[in-house]
């Protein structure tokens, strides 16, 4: 059995915890001068580095040091490492580029950079795009407006659908329901008509009427046989590839209220070769034309 602790007189801080007590001992010496030194150290720092917030900016220090100023000096350096090659990009002419081997991965390194900074908010990581949000699926060869690489440079510039360029591409599909363009009978059947062309399990009496509404309000735009047509950006309506969704519900929705989806315009935002350069990437994703 241990033998009962031994009473100090040495003070204690007055606090037991289940018979246990702390004394109330100074710190060692040593800590006590580190402490003091670090106090002295962040005055110093305070005085040569920027340290105390106000209440538009900061306290700047005597050196005037900015972290962020560090991080500019380094991008700017490195785009002027890369300088050489956003030239040879820019004056290369849009369809060669892949016959030079050097200058296509540097476009594709560049512009899978530009992609992820700018792009993938709503294309996703990946260039999946998000199905049923409106946001289109990069990978496949399925364009609303094009995916030749002057097609795409195009959109990339001016957008579609935003009120800040001109160029912008426009389009504007109808909403049948909601504006009383179409009676409910008659959405009924063009909805059955486009699960029929997309090959989907539908009604045929329905579908077979619904042509022909298809054929006098969605033709078009959507083409006879739901082809689509990359110079109004309508979508094809005859495949599994959807914009905002291809159940029953999903279609009957658009048709009712249409969509009105808008993409930015870059051309403020990116300089000619970063354009150029997020262009070729998505390009060469596996559906450019």
């Amino acid at each position: 059995m241990a033998a009962p602790n031994k009473k100090h007189d040495k003070p204690t801080t007055g606090h037991s915890w289940d018979g246990i007590e702390e004394f109330d001992n100074p710190l060692p010496r040593w800590w006590l001068w580190i402490f003091y030194a670090c106090i002295i150290w962040s005055g110093i720092y305070m005085i040569f580095y920027p340290a105390w917030p106000l209440v538009h900016s900061a306290t700047t220090g005597i050196l005037g040091y900015s972290s962020r100023g560090d991080v500019e000096a380094e991008i700017t350096a490195a785009d002027q490492a890369n300088q050489v090659w956003y030239d040879r990009l820019t004056s290369t002419d849009l369809n060669a580029i892949a016959d030079d081997a050097e200058l296509q991965r540097f476009a594709v390194n560049a512009g899978a950079a530009v992609f992820r900074a700018q792009c993938s908010q709503c294309h996703g990581a990946g260039a999946a795009g998000v199905v049923g949000a409106g946001f289109p699926n990069l990978l496949d060869d399925e364009w609303m407006w094009g995916g030749t690489l002057d097609d795409i440079v195009t959109t990339v510039t001016y957008g579609i659908r935003n009120d800040e360029f001109p160029d912008a591409r426009w389009s504007e599909m109808p909403s049948f329901g909601r504006d009383e363009l179409l009676t409910p009978e008659e959405i009924d059947q063009v909805v059955n008509h486009v699960l029929n062309i997309s090959g989907q399990p539908h009604d045929a009496t329905l579908a077979a009427a619904g042509a022909e509404v298809f054929d006098y309000n969605c033709s078009s735009c959507h083409g006879i046989d739901g082809e689509g047509d990359i110079y109004s950006g309508a979508p094809a309506l005859n495949n599994a590839i959807w914009l905002y969704g291809g159940t029953e519900a999903d279609i009957r929705a658009t048709v009712n209220n249409a969509h009105f989806g808008i993409m930015p315009g870059f051309t403020n935002r990116l300089s000619e070769a970063q354009v150029r350069a997020v262009a070729v990437y998505v390009h060469q994703l596996g559906g450019g034309q």
